[in-house]
């Protein structure tokens, strides 16, 4: 039965206390990241086999396996197709498009929507199956115009929920592999022999596959950076302008800049030595640009 507390009366330290299943699990899940990088697929069948016992199973679906839509209640997957719809309605008005904008001295400000390669979703299937993400996650990725969708999932005995595997079939999945766990996201993020290196993870999961995401793809926010890509056309006063703003934040702040003009690289050089000078942040900037400013001519 679930504890009522009045305001006032019990301290935050309790309100809000850790339990134990919030046990550390960032050691477990470094060991799990650390043999799928080395040992790719042979660790996940290590791990299906010790936390879904599928010993054996192969981790990917094949598309005969993802044809189990028609094994589910077909009032179901009336449902599963309706939501995908109002899913799909609302996502298409939300779609991005490149624009430019051309102010009246001739300068340009614009953005480029380019969309990622290949997206991996995680969806968990351990203590209940959740077709819901499949479509949440799934359907705006396809609207933004992923190439590819792959999905991990954990498959209890061997086996994906066939609401899963209906759910990946409405929201257009393109592969759904057999694992689950911090070692799907590891997968995912390094990729092994069968399951390909992503882009992106969306999805959710539990201690495990949080602790996972952050120690694999999730940077810790710090210090700032700027990485400015110009030809010989830029001006280099702006350039070394850029670098700086960034620069004066921190003396751990980096600032890159990418050429394929060595002209421009030295007419940039000699300008954030000019500005420098003059920088009322100088001694911060200065030590920034000294450790970890880079003009880079490629």
């Amino acid at each position: 039965m679930i504890r009522i507390m009045k305001s006032g009366e019990t301290p935050a330290s309790e309100l809000f206390a850790r339990t134990a299943s919030d046990r550390d699990v960032s050691g477990t899940v470094a060991e799990i990241i650390a043999n799928v990088r080395k040992n790719g697929d042979a660790a996940l069948m290590e791990y299906n086999a010790k936390f879904d016992r599928a010993e054996g199973v192969a981790l990917e679906v094949t598309p005969e396996e993802l044809e189990a839509v028609k094994a589910v209640d077909p009032e179901f997957l009336r449902v599963l197709e309706r939501a995908g719809e109002n899913i799909r309605a609302f996502h298409e008005r939300q779609l991005q498009r490149d624009c430019i904008l051309t102010r009246p001295d001739g300068s340009m400000l614009g953005q480029r929507i380019i969309p990622m390669q290949r997206v991996g979703l995680y969806i968990p299937g351990g203590t209940a199956a959740y077709p819901s993400s499949v479509l949440m996650n799934c359907i705006p990725a396809k609207i933004a115009g992923v190439d590819e969708i792959v999905m991990t999932t954990p498959a209890s005995g061997g086996e994906v929920s066939p609401a899963i595997l209906a759910a990946a079939k409405v929201a257009g999945v393109d592969r759904v592999f057999r694992v689950g766990g911090a070692q799907a996201v590891a997968a995912l993020a390094y990729g092994t022999e069968t399951v390909p290196r992503v882009d992106k993870i969306v999805g959710p999961g539990n201690a495990f596959v949080a602790e996972a995401k952050r120690q694999a793809i999730d940077m810790i926010a710090g210090p700032s950076e700027i990485l400015i890509v110009a030809d010989g056309t830029a001006d280099p006063v702006w350039l070394a302008a850029d670098m700086l703003s960034q620069a004066e934040h921190d003396r751990l702040a980096t600032a890159i800049l990418i050429t394929d003009s060595a002209a421009l690289a030295e007419k940039t050089a000699a300008e954030l030595e000019a500005q420098l000078a003059v920088l009322p942040r100088r001694e911060i900037a200065g030590a920034s640009i000294e450790a970890n400013g880079k003009i880079i001519v490629t």
